[in-house]
């Protein structure tokens, strides 16, 4: 019997192992590094800045619960902008009466723009694919990039490839497949 592979955010809440974790860095560290940059850091604060990210996730994620209405991506950039305004607090020689740094002028969690959730779409999906073009044969792979990327007709792929045409069905079918089961519930 097939079962479809849990995905990736239930995997590291319910078994937090080495792979789940390695995968969701592996996803996430360019991106988190891009958010991070924008934030004015230089490369080292930027780095340092996704290190603690990560920290806090190691602590936050097994516990947390997706929301299909909600935004992981949406979440997940929140996390990032309280951890810099911590480190903002922390090393801020101007405080208030109330002890708190002055924050006024650090952005809040407000909503994205359209063209930075596309980005962030196309930055996972591109590093997913990345990722797990390691899991297919060669073949496999090309025939769907070629059928699906390309564009080019599967009946051509196939000639080019040496297999049928339902074999490049099958690949894509394979790796579409591979595809939505490591970003179920990544992408909002």
């Amino acid at each position: 019997m097939f079962t479809t592979p849990p995905s990736l955010l239930e995997r590291i809440r319910s078994d937090p192992g080495r792979e789940a974790w390695c995968t969701f860095v592996d996803l996430y560290t360019p991106l988190l590094f891009r958010w991070a940059r924008r934030l004015g850091l230089g490369e080292h604060d930027a780095a340092d800045l996704v290190q603690d990210v990560f920290a806090a996730l190691v602590e936050k994620l097994p516990e947390f619960r997706y929301d299909p209405a909600g935004s992981f991506r949406a979440w997940l950039r929140t996390v990032l902008l309280n951890r810099w305004r911590n480190r903002l607090r922390q090393r801020s020689p101007r405080q208030t009466a109330a002890g708190c740094a002055d924050l006024t002028g650090v952005p809040g969690p407000e909503e994205a723009p359209p063209f930075e959730e596309e980005e962030y779409r196309q930055a996972l999906v591109a590093r997913a694919l990345a990722l797990m073009q390691a899991e297919f044969q060669p073949a496999t792979w090309k025939a769907c990039w070629e059928f699906v990327v390309q564009g080019r007709p599967a009946a051509e792929v196939a000639a080019e490839l040496g297999v049928s045409v339902n074999a490049v069905y099958l690949a894509k079918g394979r790796v579409l497949r591979r595809l939505r089961e490591q970003l179920d519930g990544l992408l909002d």
